[in-house]
């Protein structure tokens, strides 16, 4: 008994050297996108970006990991995972120092293609390494305990890195985020054994040999369909939401800081019993849908913030005290809360079928890269076609769409994820017989 209420414990695996060293990665790298997605919701209003500008601040991120993910992928099934943790800190340190030198748009653009670097390297590296060392019957929770690291680092990143930006500037920000970043380094120094993936004969990963084996599994194509759309509607509000925020209502990145922690605080405390459901049910499916089907709702809420405002335009909140745009703010947090725990139900699943999938060809990292590819696909188009409709329209009818897209994205799934199975069952009986 004893020992399945330790197994049910996420706590129990921070007793875990290495457990310990790869969230480590996980807190700095999600502590640093979080600040730096308030950061650039403080440049557009500094530099009166357009929406089409703005857009480029999140597809430019993109487009630089979806170039690096596949070679990317294959050196970690085949090399030393660990030297590649540490390569993708070193970068993140880099993009600090760049951040503080930024005296334009352009200059951010041109420094985000370089964060697109370093966080690709810290999780697509970090996801596989989790997922290969995690005990067998234990990789949900493993997977979801990672990402509650991740999710509560986020949560930091939000309030600690919005105060940090509202009281000191950007600078000092930049500077406590390499500080945090070198920490992690450390731990995986010391930590993570050597070469903690890397299982993967080189004269069998053949990278694209390996994509077209991942993606002739039924299971693996209805996903990466999925995330292909989902992406586009879940990526216009990470990156518009302080911006509309910001631009639109002139909050504070204080304030934006404690929206976004709603949800990151939903994600903090859900994921790692998520996971740990996921194991223990199975139909892994089911979870991705119900996610989905919950984040759309909560991306639908954010057009009834402007409509809130005109009904509720001041507020007394402890610490910050009176509040303008109250109502406005009112739905944005209950809207985000919405999407941590949608994202709490989604995100061990996904990244468990993933992992299932890769292990068929040893290759959980290009299983992962995959999953990476199909996300950044719609995290470039997603951002330029919300900012296009921004320019065109508004944000919220930018909003309004992305919630529609995430809906067909799910029936697409629904429809896709039925069709394998009949024909895995059919291949199944063929082989029988």
């Amino acid at each position: 008994m004893a020992e399945s209420e330790d197994r049910g414990s996420p706590l129990s695996l921070f007793r875990n050297a290495e457990f310990v060293a790869l969230s480590g990665t996980a807190f700095a790298r999600s502590q640093a996108y979080s600040t730096l997605l308030l950061a650039l919701a403080l440049y557009a209003d500094l530099f009166g970006t357009t929406g089409f500008v703005e857009g480029l601040f999140g597809a430019t991120f993109a487009l630089a990991q979806l170039l690096i993910v596949l070679p990317l992928g294959r050196k970690i099934d085949t090399g030393n995972a660990k030297r590649y943790l540490v390569a993708g800190l070193l970068v993140n340190v880099l993009v600090f120092v760049a951040f503080i030198f930024v005296e334009n748009a352009v200059h951010v653009i041109l420094v985000r293609i370089l964060q697109g670097v370093g966080a690709s390297v810290l999780w697509i590296t970090g996801s596989a390494v989790v997922g290969e060392i995690s005990p067998d019957g234990e990789r949900g929770r493993w997977l979801g305990t990672y990402n509650q690291v991740a999710a509560f680092s986020s949560m930091a990143g939000d309030l600690v890195g919005g105060y940090l930006l509202y009281s000191q500037g950007f600078t000092f920000t930049y500077v406590v985020l390499s500080a945090v970043t070198l920490a992690a380094t450390v731990l995986v120094l010391l930590f993570l054994r050597d070469n903690p993936g890397g299982m993967t004969d080189p004269a069998d990963a053949t990278g694209r040999e390996t994509l077209v084996a991942l993606l002739g599994r039924p299971m693996v194509r209805s996903l990466v369909t999925f995330r292909l759309a989902f992406s586009f509607g879940k990526m216009a509000v990470i990156l518009f939401l302080p911006i509309y925020a910001r631009t639109v209502f002139g909050v504070s990145s204080l304030v934006i800081g404690g929206i976004l922690a709603g949800g990151k605080l939903a994600k903090a405390l859900l994921q790692g019993y998520m996971g740990d459901l996921t194991d223990r049910l199975g139909g892994e499916h089911r979870f991705v849908v119900a996610g989905a089907l919950l984040y759309a709702v909560g991306t639908a809420m954010l057009p009834l913030a402007a409509p809130a405002n005109d009904l509720l335009t001041t507020a007394v909140l402890p610490v910050v005290g009176t509040v303008t745009n109250a109502g406005a703010l009112a739905v944005m947090f209950g809207a985000y809360a919405v999407l941590g725990v949608a994202d709490s139900i989604r995100l061990p699943a996904s990244m468990s079928l993933f992992v299932t999938e890769g292990e068929r060809f040893d290759s959980v990292a290009s299983s992962m890269s995959l999953r990476s590819i199909s996300w950044k696909v719609g995290q470039i188009v997603g951002p330029l076609t919300v900012g296009i409709i921004t320019d065109l329209s508004s944000m919220p009818v930018a909003f309004a769409v992305a919630a529609g897209v995430i809906l067909v994205a799910t029936a697409a799934f629904v429809l896709m994820y039925r069709r394998s199975t009949v024909s895995e069952r059919a291949q199944a009986l063929a082989t029988d017989d």
